[in-house]
């Protein structure tokens, strides 16, 4: 078993989301996210309060150090989501981890011209 994998089997994924909170190592956090990217499956990080979504964004940034190597490059989308926890509303904040799609000089002047069209 790689380390990637033994880390991400500590990891809560439900629906296909991570869910992270303040007690979450990073480290395996990071593993889940990069042993998803490198299967090309889509990666969906959820927290809740301060604490857990530090760990998430830390997650994150480890997980590029995981998946640079390999030449996979990531962006991250945050978003916030209404969520319910114990009959409780409470406000999440959701990463989109997703492959970074590169942008050439072509794609840019491409996209200059069309402004003026």
């Amino acid at each position: 078993m790689s380390d990637i994998s033994a880390k991400a089997s500590n990891v809560l994924q439900t629906n296909g989301c991570l869910k992270v909170s303040s007690k979450s190592s990073p480290a395996s956090v990071a593993g889940a996210i990069a042993g998803m990217m490198k299967d090309g499956v889509p990666v969906e990080i959820q927290s809740v309060g301060a604490g857990a979504v530090n760990q998430a964004v830390k997650a994150i940034a480890i997980s590029r150090g995981f998946l640079s190597p390999v030449g996979i490059e990531i962006v991250c989308v945050p978003s916030f989501a209404d969520i319910v926890i114990d009959g409780e509303y409470r406000t999440a904040i959701r990463f989109s981890v997703e492959p970074r799609v590169p942008v050439t000089s072509r794609d840019i002047a491409k996209s200059q011209s069309s402004e003026f069209e």
